[in-house]
């Protein structure tokens, strides 16, 4: 899974455009990063931007963005509503989709340090990444905003982790930022059927984790109870990480509980609907749809669509489109508004722009005719990992029908199961028919190498080797995923749908024309490398898993006929 952050750095300027926009250039510079939202407030004299990508390319925006704040905004002339204290006054790092909260954390510590050492820009560690537990409140780090860093920068304890030093001409031009990490919120509004913002205020203070206050009596007029130091006991809600209050809206004319998921992993988004839904129902009220203020991750989406099918006794073992799909109508997403996941969703909206070159988002007949064309891409090995994923697709349909079979209910857990695993090995098989192609073509950019002097025939000669090596271990990673598909293949043949079980048959036909096909391109690729003893022994593995394949097609063959034959 591709490693995908987000990136929201306030910018101490909301009024100037010319400013504003000369700082988003420079984070959009190189198109490695994509920026999603632009959010400037006069009365705040703030601007906060939105954008993602992978972790590096991250890293090196954010960087350039801070340099242009720096030299853009002076902190001394500055004036605004909201807390600050610097240029770039937060520059928070947030997980998306393959990558842990740590990860982040240990990212925004190394771009604070090259903020210091580069930029010299003093930064505070923040949230996730603070070094100190009192740190970890923003407030701590903002303690006497822009106006109190004199009186802390070079005091232990006070001034920030890098770049500390004394208060200077830099530092008073450009003031500090607090560098963080911190887990994705995801803004949700639950629609009501009814106007009442009291009650929607009570199913918001049932579910969000600071509760209400508890009352004398238990009565709902009755005076707060205070604990010995004076302050009110609150009776915690039901979800943890939650905050939510209850609004009513001119716009569509109904109450709304509005709620912060601060950690989706702890209260992913369907819980949270289900349990709203469960208080409003006990208050005699429904929720009748749901409402996503910005962007989500596509995990919380995905998470949803499985609960939802796994209620139902569904397979999840379908494609992610047909997940999200029953994602937004188990939740009403579209009740308001249609819900087009290519704006909602961060990593799809990562991709929108991206000219799609890749084989494997042709038409059937355009892959046939490229691959017929004179071209010598794609190839063998495209098309050996394009038949294992016709091979785990195959699996995966007699799966999906099995779990549908009337009769069958009880057993629905168990196909879901394996089309769950056939859905992974068919993704893995369909990236493999481009990264075939990759490889190839990473050999054909070593020819074009120059080759004039020493050092460059040198060169040349590594890159060779080393492209090579990569051109033969693409067909041998094909040769495994497809044989795993032989043992989803053979359960479906064994216990599956028998109507189906030609299905399973021609499964096992496309699994063994991959591995055998895959196994033509290690050989080739691999009489090319001048590392014999790496050779030989990648060879002499390849062997073995094709002896293996024509086995287990064999016995499946002998399943499905015997199954055919009554």
């Amino acid at each position: 899974m591709k490693k995908i952050i987000e990136c929201v750095p306030n910018f101490s300027e909301g009024c100037n455009k010319d400013i504003i926009n000369a700082i988003t250039t420079e984070i959009e510079k190189g198109g490695e990063v994509k920026l999603l939202d632009v959010d400037p407030g006069e009365a705040t004299n703030r601007t906060v931007v939105t954008f993602v990508g992978e972790p590096d390319a991250v890293i090196e925006a954010a960087l350039r963005g801070m340099k242009k704040a720096a030299e853009l905004i002076d902190m001394r002339k500055h004036h605004g509503a909201h807390p600050r204290i610097g240029a770039t006054d937060v520059c928070p790092l947030i997980p998306v989709s393959g990558i842990s909260l740590e990860e982040c954390a240990e990212l925004a510590r190394g771009l604070a340090q090259r903020a210091a050492e580069e930029l010299g820009i003093p930064c505070y560690c923040y949230e996730a990444s603070a070094y100190t537990p009192e740190r970890k409140n923003l407030a701590v780090c903002r303690e006497g905003e822009y106006e109190g860093l004199p009186e802390r920068m070079g005091r232990e304890g006070k001034g920030p982790d890098f770049g500390d030093r004394p208060f200077d001409e830099g530092v008073a031009k450009t003031g500090c930022t607090a560098v963080g990490a911190r887990d994705f919120l995801i803004a949700v509004n639950f629609n009501l059927n009814t106007t009442s913002t009291r009650r929607a205020n009570a199913i918001a203070f049932d579910v969000r984790e600071k509760g209400r206050p508890l009352r004398e009596g238990g009565r709902p007029n009755g005076l707060p109870v205070k604990d010995k130091d004076g302050n009110t006991i609150m009776l915690p809600g039901t979800l943890k990480n939650t905050k939510a209050i209850g609004w009513y809206i001119d716009e569509y004319g109904i109450a709304q509980v509005s709620m912060n998921i601060t950690d989706m992993s702890v209260t992913p988004l369907h819980k949270a609907f289900d349990e709203v839904s469960r208080a409003a129902a006990a208050r005699g009220i429904r929720v009748t749809g749901t409402e996503i203020v910005g962007l989500i991750p596509k995990k919380a989406l995905i998470d949803a669509g499985k609960h939802y099918l796994r209620l139902q006794h569904r397979s999840l073992g379908i494609s992610e489109k047909e997940i999200i799909h029953i994602a937004v109508k188990s939740m009403g997403l579209d009740e308001l508004r249609p819900f087009n996941p290519e704006e909602k969703v961060i990593e799809y909206m990562l991709d929108s722009g991206i000219e799609r070159k890749r084989l494997v988002d042709k038409t059937c007949v355009d892959f046939a005719d490229e691959t017929s064309s004179e071209s010598p891409a794609p190839g063998g090995g495209s098309i050996a990992a394009y038949m294992g994923a016709l091979a785990a697709a195959l699996g995966t349909m007699v799966a999906n029908l099995s779990a549908h079979k009337a009769g069958w209910d009880e057993r629905w857990e168990i196909f879901s199961d394996v089309a769950e695993k056939g859905r992974l090995l068919q993704d893995q098989l369909i990236a493999l028919v481009d990264e075939d192609t990759v490889a190839f073509n990473k050999i054909m950019a070593v020819f074009a190498m120059p080759k004039n002097t020493e050092d460059e025939k040198t060169a040349r000669k590594f890159a060779l080797e080393e492209a090579t090596m990569y051109a033969t271990e693409v067909p041998f990673k094909t040769m495994n995923v497809a044989f795993e598909t032989f043992e989803i293949l053979q359960k479906m043949a064994e216990i599956g749908n028998p109507a189906s079980v030609s299905d399973a048959g021609v499964g096992a036909l496309a699994a063994k024309a991959s591995v055998l096909g895959a196994y033509l391109n290690v050989r080739i690729n691999a009489s090319g490398l001048k590392d014999r003893e790496y050779a030989d022994k990648l060879l002499a593995e390849a062997r073995l898993i094709v002896d293996r394949a024509n086995k287990k097609e064999s016995e499946i063959l002998e399943l499905v006929n015997k199954t055919i034959d009554g």
